[in-house]
């Protein structure tokens, strides 16, 4: 009687047959929907990522599975010409592009399972959201297109996956593709990601003849009929397939025999291997991490989803075959203690959840939780073991997309979200106030790129505040500060990409048009050698006068003291009283805010105050700070400057036979190469590069070492400026003044 409530009385009589497939098997989902709120069971749930290279099919692969399941009515294409787009694009940015920027989640059933699934971004510059899905979920698709294989990305997923040791199958897409070579593809992977990898599927016909799939387990041909693939039909294996078949299924066993005892014992007595045998084993070794299961079909094709569906379920580990760990700190001991987490789903354990991604959504922020352990009721109270604030709990949801459904409970396994939770991505929640523990972090990577900011229009300035307030606190990846020095606005970020996705996100939810620009780097000014000064201050106005005469010498610093201003009073006597030294040195380090050079900071000096003079009268410490002014003055006239630049450690690491190439390039970016090392087909470079150099080396690096490549870069000194360099710079700081400036200049 489910369906009838939805669909109505319609439903039955002459208007039943008119019903398409896909409409009664959303019904279908609906009814089960109702059913599976009494289902408890830890190992009926699945919770997975789809993650791959950009472009290789993960969204359509989800839209698929979303379909299959019931859980969506009809299919939209990623790029369709019927401006709809893929359910899990929900932002307008994502449809135009094309692309996916923001993890989505969303849950269906399959068999009796329910499959919370997350679809990650493939484009390297939103890797932050593929970290934090990955650190809680259990398992993960990785798909591969057929044609493009083993990428960078995919490299870099596979990494991430391994950090977190999350268990995965591996899905070759785009068998229809002209050119697809799904064997070409598991050679990569195992060459490129040391997979120990086999086919449990062979594809029937490739590129346009793409017909079906040899199940290699159950030894089976499936076909997938109907419009839209929806229909399963097993058949035979083809005949021109049969001694393809058996060879594949022999390298199989052999390959999960090599890690699995008792399937090897099996193989090495030659007793019979049967189907359930195989799966046992598969599953053992998938969970271990130690065997990657391959399959292989079409999603835009409507091939191969829903074996795939089979596999998660057969393969992948549900919450309770994970150990999941808490940290709880130990009186004494300086590291905190491993705390296993109960994933029974029952609410005799405390509750503890990770938030791991925060959300501004229309009904006000949004957080995304996994449930590790316990049980959690809507109107219960919830503290943030960080700062040990309490939230009480008005609302909980289940997602699907950028759609929710509001839930009673949730249990430990369930991923879900809450409202008004004010808290930062990483945070642990517990519903008791005394339980000191906390889940593991996750990684953030260090940003790579940074430009400068400006909103076009000064009065969308609170706008502007407001949407960077709230990226920052969304993407920890996405940063911003305030350049003193330069006086501008500075954001970082993962690529030019992610930068560009936020700028236009500026002016289309918060009417804020920005323009982003190459930012300024922070070059100091600094003097070559010492340089002596005897400045008067004496100024007589009809009232109380101004006296003050300051003497001594500015002196050069160290190399590794060169961003500091060192003051040192070595007055002796009172010719200039102690009262007024501080005067002096607050004089001084005013004028060193801006060198004579070009403008930027003065540093890398010591003033040494040796002698001087006062009037009993006139001098005060105004005077005095004037006549500190005055020496720098003379001494930027008189003394020999110099620009120094800040240098950077970057650290670059690409695989081994782009290795010429980029050395190549650092040399031209007037970079040092330092060290390299070398391991498994992959190099690090270890250089010392100009700051000024490096703008815009994202980029190339990547196209010149086919995506492949990665780098970083911290601050490692200052040290002094090519000559060309810096009369370049001299030369646009004095373009740069206006005409008044200029004369004041020449005045002083």
């Amino acid at each position: 009687m489910t369906i009838l409530k939805i669909f109505g009385k319609r439903l039955y009589g002459k208007q039943f047959p008119r019903l398409s497939s896909s409409t009664l098997n959303h019904a279908r989902f609906l009814a089960s929907h109702e059913k599976f709120a009494e289902i408890r069971s830890l190992d009926k749930i699945r919770n997975i990522g789809i993650s791959a290279h950009i472009d290789s099919g993960k969204t359509t692969l989800t839209e698929r599975i979303l379909f299959y399941t019931g859980r969506i009515a009809e299919m939209h294409e990623v790029r369709g010409k019927d401006n709809v787009g893929a359910v899990m694009d929900s932002m307008e940015l994502e449809r135009q592009r094309g692309i996916t920027i923001q993890s989505a989640a969303t849950y269906t059933i399959w068999k009796n399972h329910n499959i919370n699934i997350i679809d990650t971004p493939g484009h390297v510059d939103f890797t932050v959201e593929v970290e934090r899905a990955l650190r809680v979920l259990d398992g993960a698709v990785l798909v591969l297109c057929a044609v493009g294989g083993v990428q960078s990305q995919t490299l870099t997923v596979n990494r991430q996956m391994k950090r977190y040791s999350v268990p995965c199958l591996a899905f070759i897409n785009k068998l229809d593709r002209m050119g697809a070579n799904p064997k070409k593809i598991l050679d990569q992977m195992r060459k490129k990601m040391n997979h120990n990898a086999a086919f449990i599927q062979l594809p029937i016909g490739l590129e346009s003849e793409s017909k079906g799939i040899v199940d290699l387990i159950t030894q089976k041909a499936i076909y997938f009929d109907g419009n839209f693939g929806e229909m399963l039909r097993e058949d035979e294996i083809p005949k021109n397939m049969q001694a393809e078949a058996h060879d594949r299924r022999q390298e199989l066993i052999e390959h999960v025999s090599n890690v699995d005892e008792k399937l090897g014992e099996l193989f090495l007595n030659e007793s019979s291997i049967t189907e359930d045998d195989i799966k046992s084993a598969i599953r053992r070794c998938c969970l271990k991490r130690s065997f990657t299961p391959v399959l292989v079909g079409t999603a835009l094709r409507n091939k191969g989803v829903q074996p795939l569906l089979d596999a998660v379920i057969d393969y992948l580990p549900h919450p309770g075959e994970v150990v999941n760990y808490a940290l709880k700190p130990t009186e004494g001991q300086s590291e905190p203690t491993k705390v296993v987490l109960d994933s029974v789903r029952n609410g005799n354990k405390p509750f503890v959840g990770l938030a791991f991604k925060l959300e501004l959504g229309k009904f006000g922020q949004l957080t995304y939780f996994r449930c590790y352990q316990g049980m959690l009721q809507k109107g219960e109270s919830i503290y943030n073991t960080r700062n040990h604030k309490k939230v009480r709990i008005s609302r909980l949801v289940r997602l699907h997309s950028s759609q929710m459904e509001d839930v009673d409970s949730v249990y430990a396994g369930d991923i879900f979200a809450l409202f008004g939770i004010d808290c930062a991505s990483g945070d642990t929640f517990t519903n008791q106030a005394k339980l000191e523990i906390s889940m593991e972090s996750m990684h953030v990577p260090d940003p790579v790129i940074s430009m400068s900011i400006s909103p076009k229009n000064p009065k969308d300035r609170d706008n502007f505040a407001k949407g960077i307030a709230r990226f920052t606190k969304e993407d920890p990846t996405f940063r911003f500060f305030w350049d003193p020095d330069n006086k501008e606005s500075i954001v970082s970020g993962m690529g030019e990409l992610h930068l560009e996705i936020y700028a236009q996100r500026l002016e289309r939810e918060y009417n804020c048009p920005i323009t982003l620009g190459k930012p300024k780097v922070s070059f100091r000014e600094t003097i070559v050698s010492p340089c002596e000064y005897d400045y008067l201050h004496k100024r007589q106005s009809g009232g109380a006068g101004q006296y003050g005469r300051v003497i001594g010498v500015v002196e050069p610093l160290p190399p590794d003291q060169n961003t500091q201003i060192v003051f040192q009073d070595a007055t002796v006597g009172t010719n200039v009283p102690k009262q007024f030294v501080p005067g002096i040195e607050k004089g001084f380090r005013l004028m060193c805010e801006k060198g004579s050079l070009t403008g930027h900071k003065v540093a890398g000096i010591k003033i040494i105050l040796k002698d001087g003079a006062h009037h009993i009268v006139d001098s005060s410490e105004y005077a005095f700070q004037l006549a500190g002014q005055g020496a720098i003055r003379q001494v930027f006239e008189n003394g020999v400057w110099q620009l120094l630049e800040p240098i950077m450690a970057v650290e670059i690491t690409i695989p081994n036979e782009f290795q010429g190439v980029i050395m190549g390039q650092i040399s031209k970016r007037k970079g040092v190469i330092t060290g390299t090392e070398g391991s498994e087909g992959w190099a690090t470079i270890y250089a010392e590069v100009p700051l000024n150099e490096m703008f815009g080396y994202s980029g190339e690096l990547r196209s010149s070492t086919q995506g492949k490549g990665e780098f970083t870069m911290e601050y490692s000194r200052y040290s002094p400026c090519l000559p060309e360099i810096q009369d370049k710079l001299i030369r646009e700081y004095q373009e740069s003044l206006s005409p008044n400036q200029q004369q004041q200049k020449k005045k002083n």
